[in-house]
Formats: C-alpha cells, structure tokens, sequence
C-alpha cells in the first residue's frame, strides 16, 4: 500500500513538472514569437494564429495566468516531494527533497523548455495557443484580481502603468528590428540604409534635403536668347530657375525641352525666342515642409522641382523630386551627371571632406553615426559643437571622431580632416 502511494506521488510529480515545462516553454513562445508572422498567417486563414495574436494582445493577463499555472504545479510538486522524501529520510529529507526538485525544476521545467521555444518561437505558439486560451479564461478571476492590486501598488510609488503608454512608437520598432538584423546580417547595409530612409522621411524637412541657393544653377533673362541657349545645353540639368533684374526675383523655370522645340520650330534660329514665355511658373515651397508632405505634393502636381523660401519668403535652394527618392535608395546618377568630389579617402584611414558635404550624406556613405539632427552640413556640425567658427589648424574631438579645419573662406569652413574612432585612438 506504501508502495503504491509511493509511485503515485512519484508519477504526480512528473506530470506537474511536465505541466511547469508547458507552462514555462508557452511563456517564452508567445513573448518571443514575432508578431508580423502571425498577422500574415492570421491574414492567410491560420485560425490558430488569430488566438496567439488575440492572447498577445492582452500581454499582462497572458503572462499572468501563465506564472499563476506554473506556480501552481511548482509549488504542488515541491510540496509533494517533501512529503515523500519525508517518509523515505525523516526529517532529513527536506533538504534532499529541495535539492532534488531544484535540478529538476530547473532543467526540466525551465531550461529545456525555454530553450526550444526561444529557437522555435512561432512554431511553439500556434502550438501552445489553443491550451493557453484555456488557461487564460479559467484563470481570469484570479489574474483580474492580481492585476487590480499590482496596479494599485505600482501607482503608490508613482510608477506608469497605463495601457495606452508605449514606449517605442511603430516607426521606433520598425527602426530597431532593421538595425538588429543588420547587426545579426540578415540585413545587408544598402537594405538597412533603404528601409530607414523610408522611416526618415517623416522626420526629415525640405531644408535637409535641398541643393541650397549657393550650389544653385540658374539663367538671368537679360542675358539674351542666344547665351541661355549655350549655357541650358552645356548644362546637366533639363529644369534650370530663370530670374530677372536680382538673382532672388525667380520669374520661372526653363524646361530644356520646352527650348529645344522651340528651337526646333524655328530652325535653330534662337535670337528671336521669348524666353520669359517659354518658361513655366515657379512652384514655392516652404523650407519646413516635411519630406514625405513633399513627396506627396510631387505626385499630386505631377511635378519634380521645387523652389524653397524661407519664413521670410527669401531664396534658399531648390529640391527636386530625385533628391527626395536619392534619400531612399541612395545617390542616383546618369551619364549626364556631374560628380562632386566632396570625400577623400586619404592613406592613413582619414578623410578629407567639403564642408558643404551633407552629414547624412557622409554617414551613408561610410557607415558612420555623426548625429544628423544638429545640422545640415559637416561645417555647421562642427560649428554647432565648437560654438564658435574655428581657425584653419584648430583640431576638436566630437561623438569619438577628430575634426581639422583645413581651408576656411570668410566665416565658412571649406575643408576639414576627419579622422574616426579607431584611428583616432590609434593617434592618440
């Protein structure tokens, strides 16, 4: 009769440290499973991934009904063994029995388990869903009671426990899931530069993007017919700002096709042209215009250029469509092209740069993380840091990096040397 009791409390135990692996393991599958997945199986008909979707949705009473059932069956197992090794060693026996049950508690029922969930997280879930939604519902009384008092107790210390408080907003999450698979290589760096230009574009202004009035190519009314002529053909770009009496009085835009045909239409023959008419209106875009606002407002005018002013309606630059798709994909060019040479690798590992170079430019270019938010430019990012315009020779160490002022021109840094982290350590 002993014995029979005996391996009936041996044979309780391992049901309940099986039950303590399932709840363990379940745990583990549903926190870890990704959640994209299972919206597209959801989408595809797999009803058991609408009920991992519909259990991870109420994420705090999931994980309390789970730690409520393995709880349960540890405590019961636990109590259980000690009342066998008990009878078996007297008073001895705690001891063996909370030796005994801590090894197999803690490979059977914890380790094991979430191992193979953590490896096999989705699988796992649309495994364990149906029985955890069982859990939940039978558990629901006692995991609402749990939860009003650890509520209560965390307002009493001035903890946030809103529902609606998230800590990383969608495009946060989007953005770190991006950056860690680029990190484990599922990402390759052209993907991950792609992807987060996409999550950028909310973020980032016209101002950041545009080819400023300095870098602008533009064609004066009163220079007569035939020079505009010569300099739209010796010219990369078929969309060029024409101005009259002041290079801020922008009266249009000349289409290099728009000239063509009219040339074309009087044989070549350009003094007779009317220049002022053949170009199309100038299209003004505030300089705090969101880029995707931007992106949308080219798809709607069918247009791909675009003047930007200032809060003061002032000149500042011009955008185009190009420069807003180059922030996505990349640099795109063509045979008509011109190249600027704004980076030079140099033999010991620095680089010799423009000052006009764009920040966001540069760490695309080499991978870097030179913070973009502080400005546009490499020159101004050194002057924003340096808090005052530094001489040619002056040398700063901003975010790991070491910047020399090569070439200045008036109050415009024209050149700098940066060095990197680890060469400049090396130096150092």
């Amino acid at each position: 009769m002993i014995e029979t009791a005996l391996l009936i409390s041996i044979g309780t135990i391992f049901i309940l440290l099986i039950l303590s692996g399932f709840f363990s393991g379940s745990e583990t599958a549903l926190t870890a499973t990704s959640r994209a997945r299972m919206h597209t199986l959801e989408r595809d008909g797999s009803k058991r991934a609408g009920i991992v979707n519909t259990l991870i949705e109420t994420r705090e009473r999931l994980i309390g009904a789970i730690l409520l059932g393995n709880n349960l069956v540890n405590i019961l197992a636990s109590a259980i063994a000690t009342s066998v090794f008990l009878e078996l060693f007297g008073e001895a026996g705690v001891v063996y029995a909370t030796l005994v049950m801590t090894a197999l508690v803690l490979v059977f029922a914890e380790v094991l388990p979430k191992t193979y969930a953590i490896t096999n997280p989705d699988r796992m879930a649309l495994f364990v869903a149906p029985v955890i939604r069982v859990v939940v519902y039978a558990f629901a009384p006692v995991t609402a009671t749990v939860q009003f008092i650890v509520r209560r107790t965390l307002r009493l210390v001035g903890a946030n426990v809103d529902d609606s408080a998230e800590v990383l907003s969608a495009h946060e999450e989007l953005r770190g899931a991006i950056d860690l698979h680029h990190k484990e290589g599922g990402v390759d760096t052209d993907d991950r530069l792609m992807l987060g230009g996409i999550l950028d574009l909310r973020d980032l202004e016209v101002a950041e993007v545009m080819i400023h009035r300095k870098n602008m190519q533009t064609l004066c009314l009163d220079d007569g017919p035939q020079k505009i002529v010569d300099q739209v053909l010796a010219s990369p770009y078929t969309r060029i700002p024409l101005w009259q009496d002041d290079p801020d009085n922008i009266i249009g835009v000349l289409h290099a096709k728009d000239l063509l045909r009219a040339l074309a239409a009087r044989t070549g023959d350009a003094s007779g042209l009317d220049i002022k008419d053949l170009a199309s209106e100038a299209w003004f875009v505030p300089e705090t215009t969101p880029l995707v606002e931007q992106l949308n407002a080219f798809r709607q005018r069918k247009s791909h250029f675009a003047l930007v002013v200032d809060e003061y309606g002032s000149l500042m630059g011009l955008v185009t469509l190009e420069d807003i798709i180059e922030e996505i994909v990349g640099d795109i060019t063509d045979e008509h092209d011109v190249e600027v040479k704004g980076l030079r690798p140099q033999p010991d590992g620095s680089f010799n740069v423009d000052g006009t170079l764009a920040v966001r430019d540069l760490n695309r270019a080499l991978d870097w993380d030179l913070p973009e938010e502080e400005a546009i430019t490499i020159a101004g990012l050194v002057i924003h840091e340096a808090q005052t315009i530094p001489e040619v020779g002056q040398t700063f160490s901003f975010y790991g990096f070491k910047f020399q002022v090569l070439r200045r021109h008036r109050n415009q840094i024209t050149a700098l040397k940066i060095i990197p982290p680890r060469k400049s350590q090396a130096a150092e």
